[in-house]
């Protein structure tokens, strides 16, 4: 294309425009967070995010992520290969229903799931008889993320299997290898910088969920079923701004953690796809 010659308009007015409105919608935003978290003092700080009540709803959310983001990973790769190796009656219907969660509002996701799996639900009420709760447990906590994190981690790796070349297994079949070994040696370890990717970003997203955990979790101090978000909407719902901003910027210092971790594996894979 010929310099003067663009589509959109020039640099500097196109930078002006993506500068204001990431400052609106994100940087100002995230700013304010640190600046009521910032009236604390670091001893009133490290109060608020150390009580008892903040450190079980900080462990209940990582843990329960992390367990789902584990589960997600499993079944996610077992999802996109299904859907790029195999041809079936329905195949377009069930690659779009793995999006639902994200077009699906949080909030009927969670009232659909606590119903589901209560004591008198579908699922749930036979799970009751023998024994087993699913609401209102980390059970039930943990069933949620999966439900909003799945997609996450279908969709990182779908693309990575639709360009790997089915000519890498059968040289791996040429040489010996077995079903199992190409499978881990040679088709693993091209999907997982991807993996990495849908892992973390399904991690990311359960940690900060609210909508699909608010119901099916109890919100239970005694029972420790308390979410992170919850907490924050607790302290928001008692006027304390400083308190709920304090939890916020641990979430934010995670999540940006998280998502920086997530950008180095990108950028590695980056590198090494370009030097192949």
């Amino acid at each position: 294309m010929k310099k003067g010659k663009h589509v959109i308009p020039g640099f500097g007015l196109s930078m002006g425009i993506t500068v204001t409105l990431l400052s609106l919608i994100i940087l100002i935003p995230l700013a304010s967070v640190m600046v009521y978290a910032f009236k604390l003092s670091p001893a009133e700080f490290f109060k608020t995010i150390s009580t008892e009540a903040v450190r079980y709803s900080f462990a209940t959310s990582i843990l329960c992520s992390l367990i789902a983001a584990i589960i997600n990973s499993i079944f996610g790769v077992i999802l996109a290969w299904v859907l790029v190796r195999y041809d079936f009656p329905g195949k377009r219907i069930l690659d779009g229903l793995i999006e639902l969660p994200f077009a699906l509002p949080t909030a009927v996701a969670g009232i659909t799931l606590s119903k589901m799996y209560s004591d008198t639900g579908e699922i749930g009420k036979p799970l009751s008889h023998l024994g087993l709760k699913i609401s209102y447990t980390h059970i039930g906590l943990t069933i949620a993320l999966i439900f909003i994190g799945i997609p996450f981690v279908v969709r990182a790796i779908q693309p990575v299997l639709e360009k790997l070349d089915p000519q890498f297994e059968e040289a791996a079949y040429v040489l010996g290898a077995n079903k199992k070994t190409t499978f881990f040696k040679v088709i693993l370890s091209e999907l997982r910088p991807a993996l990495i990717t849908g892992f973390g970003l399904a991690f990311a997203r359960g940690i900060g969920e609210y909508g699909s955990v608010i119901y099916i979790s109890g919100n239970s101090q005694k029972d420790h079923t308390q979410v992170v978000s919850y907490l924050i909407m607790q302290k928001l719902n008692y006027m304390d701004y400083s308190g709920a901003t304090a939890i916020a910027l641990v979430m934010l210092i995670l999540s940006f953690l998280l998502l920086l971790g997530i950008n180095i594996v990108q950028i590695h894979q980056s590198r090494r796809t370009n030097m192949i």
